[in-house]
Order: C-alpha cells, then sequence, then structure tokens
C-alpha cells in the first residue's frame, strides 16, 4: 500500500512537470483521486498492524536526520555489548575452570561433586549456545 502512495506521487508530480491543459487536468484529477483512496486505505489498515517503532527513531525523523543513522549507531552498540558479554562469559568460565582446579587440590574428596557441578555447568552452557545466545 505504501508502495502504491509513492507511486501515485510520481504519476501526479509526472503529470504537473509536464502539465499539457485538460487531458492532463482530467488525469491529475484521477491520479489525486485515487492517491487520496489509497490514503485513506492505508490509514484504516495501519492502526491493524503491530509496528512500533522506537521513539528514538522518530525524534531522528523529527530533526530533520536519517532514521538510518540511528539503526547504525543502535548495531554498532549491540555489536558492543556482545563482544563485551562474550569476553565476560569467557572470562568467568576460565574462572570457573581454575577454581574447579583449586578446589579438587585443595580438598580431593570433593572431586566427584565438583565434576558434577562443572558437569550441569557446562550442560546449561550448551543449550545457551544450540538456542542462538552466546555465554
Amino acid at each position: 500500500q505504501i508502495k502504491d502512495v509513492i507511486q501515485y506521487l510520481f504519476q501526479i508530480q509526472a503529470a504537473v512537470h509536464g502539465y499539457a491543459g485538460n487531458q492532463t487536468r482530467n488525469e491529475l484529477v484521477r491520479l489525486i483521486t485515487d492517491l487520496s483512496g489509497s490514503l485513506s486505505t492505508l490509514s484504516r489498515d495501519a492502526s491493524t498492524l503491530a509496528t512500533q517503532i522506537p521513539p528514538e527513531v522518530i525524534g531522528y525523523v523529527d530533526e530533520g536526520r536519517n532514521p538510518d543513522i540511528y539503526t547504525r549507531e543502535f548495531v554498532e552498540l549491540v555489536q558492543k555489548n556482545n563482544q563485551f558479554l562474550k569476553a565476560k562469559g569467557e572470562a568467568f568460565t576460565g574462572f570457573r575452570d581454575a577454581l574447579a582446579d583449586e578446589m579438587v587440590k585443595a580438598w580431593p574428596e570433593m572431586k566427584k561433586d565438583v565434576e558434577e557441578v562443572l558437569q550441569g555447568s557446562k550442560a546449561a552452557e550448551a543449550v545457551v549456545k544450540t538456542n542462538g545466545m552466546s555465554v
């Protein structure tokens, strides 16, 4: 429907640019009527769409800025945070393994319990990875 609106606007622009009297006038009336109907349909159907536009994007548009800039900045921020969280998860994994080694050295009688905990945490890690999340 948005494509229809854009197409009508383009056709109206072309008709206005090449105005040639009554024939063009009738065509303009038809195009504007079609545009009005298309906008009405779009307006009516828009309320049924489940779209959520972040207020920041609306702010970018209101300020005359390109919303693609917001998207690019958002993606860069998400990538940065993902890298940070990945490094943090890897650090915790290393700490977990080092702690387990030290606990087994300090309390050899707890080796079986430590191994069970390690197996449980590694299984949980595998579940998280198969669900598309990183640790």
